[in-house]
């Protein structure tokens, strides 16, 4: 039998079997073996992914279900008959209607009605609830009743639906999903071209497929619990075999595992690097009005303790990717003294920076191989360092479907850079490329490009880059706002307008709204002028992608990977929207790049409207 209906596709083998036994991964009727048999049933239902992935339906909503008669106990995908339609209807509403009616359409089509015509099937009529229902626990008997069955099947249909995209992708994005890449792979594309939620769908799918465990890490140590929230609703069955977290959060649980002693990064460092500074003579070329301290101290943690470099001569013949100020030898000799003086200060206080927490994870896999999973997702590739991406590497290596990164050079907002040869990394043609915007309006994205219209960056890849391009946008709306303010006082209140605007559109609530800033400083004075306001907020810092009436407020960083109907960009500095000056120092003019680059973050995290609040004097502190 095939059931489609808006809880997915269950593709459902009745067996009267006796005598049914399961141990392990095997399944023995009587003295027989008939895991093959089980088997076919799952090829059948992996042959039915391909054949619906033209229609863009996730193959996580395709399922197989052996149902046993007889049997009093439901193990895995082996069910009762009993237990079989609690079974089908506990995944609530996965599809709306008018998708229900696309799926069956491909399944008539791929599963031909036998005979000359179709049987007509009693339809179900369901009265829309009064007020929203809570997701009830759903307990299957033994004998199910006429009214319990009744009860069973009204559950599933008043769930409220899932977000859309969960069950339904691009028809290009549901055939990547699935796809196998006999090597490490990259997807990217612009943004807005939907590469979380196909690397999300990807990792339930490759849980499922390899029955195995999957990482999924990111640079922003926030977003996974974000992502993790979102798989429960989207994979509840692979909830527990997904592992979310950052990288350096992965690194700190692998160096304790390993027993391995570490001081977490704190105050000591910064006082290492203190010390290291101000020991430099004023006539070294540091010193320059060019740079400025900050510069410096990226190029230790990025550049030279980001790919774990040991000896001048590495540093000394380095291209220096991200970094676009060429530094002459005597220069690059001062950052290694710099450098050297700082790994000193370090040693004698007992301290560890960031850097040296990833270093020392990455040589404790190679020394031991982690043998946990079968496959890693990385998201935002192009923000990790060359030794983070050789730690998550060394997890999978190059085995088929292993490693999956994903990214677009054109959103990197930290200094510095790689490229995968520096790795050891060779795609040969395993890149594809998302080109179709599913999230932005073509007014929104045509006014984010702006930001990088002259942005020009080093790939990756190796190659340089000047942003993949959009071959389609799906939707169109209202233009943009941007508006300049004197005081923080009109700021604020036109801020607290546009907010109370966009909360009277149908179908816009507190949480679809979300206010950004560059700094954590500028989005706390955000969340005192909504609080004054009485409106409800929650920071980005603490938001975990659970649903909650409450106005998402976090950097522009932290939002990395997320979208909102609505995006305020608050306290935006002026001078990342006028002329560059004639003659920008170097940290002057990487601070802009990287700020625009930041701006355009923010405003393609905008579905349906954006804002845009300039402030004079809108400092870029903490």
């Amino acid at each position: 039998m095939v059931v489609v209906g808006r809880a997915g596709v269950f593709i459902v083998d009745t067996k009267a079997w006796r005598e049914v036994a399961i141990d392990g991964d095997r399944i023995t009727r009587g003295q027989e073996d008939v895991t093959d048999d089980i088997a076919r049933l799952a090829d059948l239902a992996y042959s039915t992914e391909a054949a619906l992935a033209d229609t863009g339906l996730a193959p996580g909503e395709v399922h197989a279900v052996a149902a046993l008669a007889g049997q009093k106990r439901m193990h895995a995908r082996v069910a009762s008959v009993d237990d079989l339609v609690g079974h089908i209807t506990k995944r609530g509403a996965r599809l709306s209607a008018s998708r229900v009616d696309e799926v069956l359409a491909a399944m008539l089509h791929h599963f031909p009605v036998i005979g000359d015509g179709g049987v007509a099937l009693p339809q179900v009529v369901v009265p829309a609830p009064v007020l929203p229902r809570e997701p009830d626990v759903l307990v299957t008997t033994i004998d199910t009743t006429e009214d319990e069955l009744s009860d069973q099947l009204l559950d599933g249909v008043l769930e409220a639906p899932i977000e859309d995209w969960m069950a339904f992708l691009d028809p290009a994005q549901a055939k990547l999903v699935r796809r196998s890449f006999n090597g490490p792979a990259r997807i990217r594309g612009a943004a807005g071209t939907g590469k979380t939620v196909v690397g999300l769908h990807r990792a339930a799918y490759l849980a499922r497929a390899t029955g195995g465990r999957v990482l999924f890490t990111t640079y922003i140590s926030t977003l996974p619990k974000v992502l993790e929230s979102l798989l429960e609703r989207l994979a509840p069955d692979m909830v527990g075999r997904v592992d979310f977290m950052g990288v350096h959060a992965f690194a700190s649980r692998l160096l304790k595992e390993r027993g391995i002693a570490f001081r977490a990064p704190g105050r000591e460092a910064q006082l290492a690097f203190d010390d290291a500074w101000n020991a430099i003579r004023a006539s070294s070329p540091l010193r320059s009005s060019r740079f400025s301290r900050s510069y410096w101290e990226d190029e230790i943690s990025h550049v030279i303790k980001g790919r774990g470099l040991t000896r001048f001569d590495e540093y000394a013949d380095l291209a220096r990717v991200g970094r676009k100020h060429a530094l002459p030898l005597e220069t690059r000799q001062a950052v290694w003294d710099l450098y050297e003086a700082y790994a000193r200060g370090l040693r004698e206080r007992r301290a560890h920076d960031w850097e040296d927490i990833v270093l020392l994870a990455r040589d404790a896999a190679r020394a031991v191989p982690l043998e946990r999973y079968d496959a890693v997702i990385v998201d935002e590739a192009q923000d990790l360092s060359c030794a983070m991406v050789a730690l998550v590497h060394q997890l999978v290596g190059d085995r088929t479907d292993g490693l999956t990164l994903i990214g677009d050079g054109q959103q990197t907002i930290y200094p510095g850079g790689y490229t995968l040869g520096e790795v050891g990394i060779n795609l040969s043609g395993r890149g594809v490329v998302l080109d179709v915007n599913h999230r932005n309006t073509a007014e929104i994205l045509e006014f984010a490009k702006e930001m990088v219209a002259d942005d020009q960056f080093v790939d990756i890849e190796g190659v340089d880059g000047v942003g993949d391009a959009v071959s389609d946008v799906s939707r169109s709306g209202a233009a943009p706002t941007m508006t300049r303010f004197i005081s923080r006082a009109d700021h604020d209140r036109a801020m607290l307008d546009r907010l109370t605007e966009v909360l009277r559109l149908v179908g816009t609530g507190h949480g679809d709204v979300g206010i950004l800033t560059a700094t954590n400083r500028q989005a706390d004075d955000v969340m005192e002028a909504l609080a004054r306001a009485g409106v409800p907020t929650v920071s980005l810092q603490q938001y975990a992608g659970r649903t909650s009436d409450a106005v998402r407020v976090g950097t522009v960083k932290r939002a990395k990977g997320l979208e909102f109907k609505q995006v305020l960009l608050a306290h935006v500095d002026p001078r990342l929207l006028d002329a560059a000056p004639a003659d920008p120092s170097e940290t002057e003019r990487e601070r802009r790049e990287r700020g625009r680059r930041e701006l355009y973050v923010g405003m393609t995290r905008a579905r349906d409207g954006l804002w845009v609040g300039v402030r004079s004097g809108a400092a870029r502190g903490r």
